[in-house]
């Protein structure tokens, strides 16, 4: 299998890069989540207008109609940034659920960066593959707890314990309520109280938005472990102890090429998820082992950059914090390393 880019899928790396690496130094960064949204919507707006956001919407409503491919380029460069940007909420989680139940009409506005819309996923209790929440003739209810940018969205892809549902945040029923997360940047808890409800489909849907959510979570974390590698690579080849740099001391040496294998690991099953998805063949035990890596394998990059970084690697005004937090986050994104692997070895047992 060929992981390299293809020219244009480099372009498109090298335009979403710019854009972000230019908003997320660490003042600008501060700011955004200091503001009463906690996001840098200026930023998203830019991000917008180049066509990266849109980049794998349909053309009748604004975006570039490519494949998940390219939104897995833009991502992984907003994990290289940690961009407090609604990126995994729109073009991971909402946009493609939307896009793929054929809901062209509901996108309007996305991927001008104008509106946002999101999924909510994740129960107070128990597993996001089995929810609980219910609908009772076209009224939805239940809790949605860390749904990713709810507080900015105008509307939420809701998963239910019978299929998949849309529903608008100004919606009678609706109540958002932020919730301060490891990383400075928001989710909310979504409270549905018998709120208006459209079915968008069944479990076939449901399972297409966490493929969807599971592949960007891993791509966030691909792309916030390479940035987090280079970073250990500049410090301890520049960081000098009894005369020489510390990466020449075989501890440091081993360390770092430990956490080189994870991160290698982390985006090769990444990237082998998101060519699957753009190519429409099955994905599942492959989307199980890449949620492992991108949970376990990263959990390990980012411990290990800490670790050689001493002193300096809990400097918050120096980046490497923010992508521990990150990866945090998305490790814990439509579940862990643990259920990952009870996914993949039931999976598998079925697949005998």
């Amino acid at each position: 299998m060929d992981f390299s880019l293809t020219a244009e899928q480099k372009e498109l790396q090298g335009l979403a890069q710019r854009i972000l690496r230019d908003g997320t130094d660490t003042e600008r960064y501060k700011a955004a989540l200091a503001s009463s949204t906690g996001f840098d919507l200026d930023l998203w707006k830019t991000l917008a207008a180049s066509g990266c956001v849109g980049i794998a919407l349909p053309e009748s409503v604004g975006g570039g109609g490519l494949t998940f491919l390219e939104a897995a380029v833009v991502l992984q460069e907003v994990g290289r940034t940690t961009a407090p940007v609604p990126a995994f909420a729109v073009m991971a989680l909402g946009g493609p659920a939307l896009a793929a139940t054929g809901r062209e009409d509901l996108l309007a506005g996305v991927a001008d960066g104008d509106v946002i819309v999101t999924a909510a996923i994740h129960e107070p209790v128990g597993d996001a593959y089995a929810p609980t929440t219910s609908v009772n003739g076209g009224k939805l209810s239940g809790t949605k707890v860390c749904v990713p940018a709810g507080t900015i969205a105008a509307r939420f892809v809701v998963t239910a314990a019978d299929g998949l549902y849309v529903v608008e945040a100004n919606a009678p029923g609706v109540t958002v309520t932020r919730q301060d997360t490891t990383t400075g940047i928001p989710d909310a808890m979504v409270t549905f109280d018998s709120a208006p409800a459209e079915k968008l489909g069944g479990e076939a849907s449901v399972r297409m938005l966490l493929r969807s959510g599971t592949a960007g979570a891993c791509l966030v974390n691909s792309g916030a472990c390479q940035e987090a590698l280079a970073l250990v690579s500049s410090y301890t080849t520049t960081r000098n102890q009894f005369g020489k740099p510390i990466a020449s001391f075989q501890a440091v040496s081993q360390r770092a090429a430990d956490a080189y294998i994870d991160t290698e690991a982390v985006r090769l099953t990444a990237w082998q998820c998101a060519w699957r998805l753009a190519e429409g063949v099955p994905v599942d035990e492959q989307l199980y082992s890449a949620k492992f890596w991108a949970a376990e394998g990263a959990g390990r990059v980012v411990r290990a950059a800490h670790h050689l970084h001493g002193g300096m690697g809990v400097d918050r005004d120096y980046p490497l914090h923010r992508y521990y937090l990150l990866v945090k986050e998305m490790e814990l994104q439509i579940g862990s390393a643990t259920p990952s692997l009870r996914r993949l070895g039931a999976s598998l047992v079925g697949a005998k």
